[in-house]
């Protein structure tokens, strides 16, 4: 926990946002040039590319090199609701692509905007135990 906010919720908020704006900007700039397939391209090869090896060379390196057969515990249970909660936005990004004609356009940036704002709330409410008990209780600080 960091200022009382559970790990979890600063990895799907401040850390997401501040390793995303790069992406961000470098779609910015292939779509002012007329390349919307490559700005797709580049946030779907950018997420598989940070769920894959950046998830997956850490663990793999402490579970195999610096603790050989250890684990990696995963602390928190909301994040079953959160990774269905993507799986459905993936079904979303989908329809609303084929609904709008497979175009991007200003309606459709603000629907995907809203969309975001949505998740974000949910899932950081599910991180905060707000629906129930997902993750254990912040350990009480000495600052």
């Amino acid at each position: 926990f960091t200022m009382g906010i559970p790990d979890t919720v600063m990895g799907l908020t401040l850390i997401a946002v501040g390793v995303s704006v790069p992406d961000a900007l470098s779609s910015l700039c292939v779509v002012k040039q007329g390349f919307g397939d490559m700005a797709v391209s580049n946030a779907i090869g950018s997420n598989v590319f940070d769920i894959l090896i950046c998830l997956g060379l850490p663990w793999f390196i402490k579970t195999a090199m610096v603790d050989p057969g250890s684990i990696v515990p995963v602390e928190s249970r909301g994040l079953t609701y959160s990774t269905l909660s993507l799986f459905s936005t993936v079904v979303f990004l989908i329809g609303a692509t084929h609904w709008n004609g497979w175009k991007l356009d200003v309606k459709y940036g603000i629907v995907l905007m809203v969309w975001y704002l949505i998740f974000m709330i949910f899932a950081s409410l599910y991180e905060l135990n707000v629906f129930g008990e997902f993750n254990p209780p912040v350990c009480k600080s000495s600052y």
